[in-house]
């Protein structure tokens, strides 16, 4: 039997799966360096305020990648929800503000699930040898691989509000960095360079603090679901470091050079 079939047939698939490759560098190439229309600029800017401080470099760049994001995600609305661009553009325009200026990207990440406001999920609780179902109230959750999923009233709200400390977005977000290293422990993938010792010493040193101020019954400034554990330690300090990041930076100066050192920005000094 001739291998020249064979031969012929391989060389075409792989030619054709060339053609897609380069084909979607072109298109990634073409969303990241295309801007945004004046109306979807404007709805950005009025829902979500936080992008306002960004310097200009940054704001073009988010702008691109906004663009990639939408063109990547399936945006799918629950009990009854109809999704529209404004919707999209606000979760979008805060997803992205993890990654504005760095090389990672949500690559696993293809829907995201909207519901109208707060939404139940069940759950096990081990008690023994038995485990118990409970329905849970939930304002978002962060799936490895995808989906997200977040409640609408709760998006929208934590991106209206750029400095009460709490957004659903940023935070669901954050596990989805988090988990781009296979797991979800609040150990991200580092910037080049960056130590995993500094990692270490500051993310702990901020976490134990953090619980022993709630213990103490004292105010914190990361939300206290933030003592739940590690991976949630990290969510909730990556919405600090966006929202308040110049109490942040004071507080917790160690904590805070890590994470501006790991997204490559400096919101303390935006205006």
């Amino acid at each position: 039997m001739s291998l020249w079939p064979i031969l012929v047939a391989t060389m075409l698939i792989a030619a054709f799966l060339l053609y897609r490759y380069f084909a979607r560098l072109r298109n990634r190439k073409a969303l990241l360096a295309k801007p945004l229309s004046p109306e979807q600029r404007a709805v950005v800017e009025r829902l979500v305020p936080l992008v306002r401080r960004l310097p200009q470099p940054l704001r073009i760049a988010l702008e691109g990648k906004i663009n990639l994001f939408l063109d990547q995600i399936t945006f799918r609305g629950q009990n009854g929800l109809e999704v529209s661009d404004d919707m999209r553009l606000s979760i979008a325009a805060q997803a992205c503000l993890l990654i504005v200026n760095s090389p990672v990207w949500y690559d696993t990440l293809r829907n995201i699930l909207i519901y109208p406001s707060a939404f139940l999920t069940h759950r096990g609780t081990p008690d023994g040898h038995f485990i118990h179902e409970n329905n849970h109230a939930t304002l978002g959750e962060s799936w490895a691989r995808g989906p997200v999923i977040l409640s609408w009233d709760h998006a929208l709200h934590g991106g209206l509000d750029a400095e009460d400390g709490h957004n659903v977005v940023i935070h669901e977000f954050a596990h989805q960095l988090d988990g781009l290293s296979g797991h979800t422990d609040g150990v991200p993938i580092l910037r080049k360079g960056q130590a995993y010792a500094g990692w270490e010493s500051a993310m702990l040193d901020a976490y134990h603090d953090h619980v022993e101020r709630l213990e103490r019954g004292e105010h914190t400034l990361i939300d206290p679901y933030g003592a739940t554990n590690h991976e949630e330690f990290f969510a909730e300090s990556i919405v600090t470091f966006f929202e308040r990041p110049q109490a942040l930076r004071r507080e917790e100066p160690a904590l805070y050079a890590q994470l501006a050192e790991l997204l490559a920005l400096n919101p303390a000094e935006w205006a």
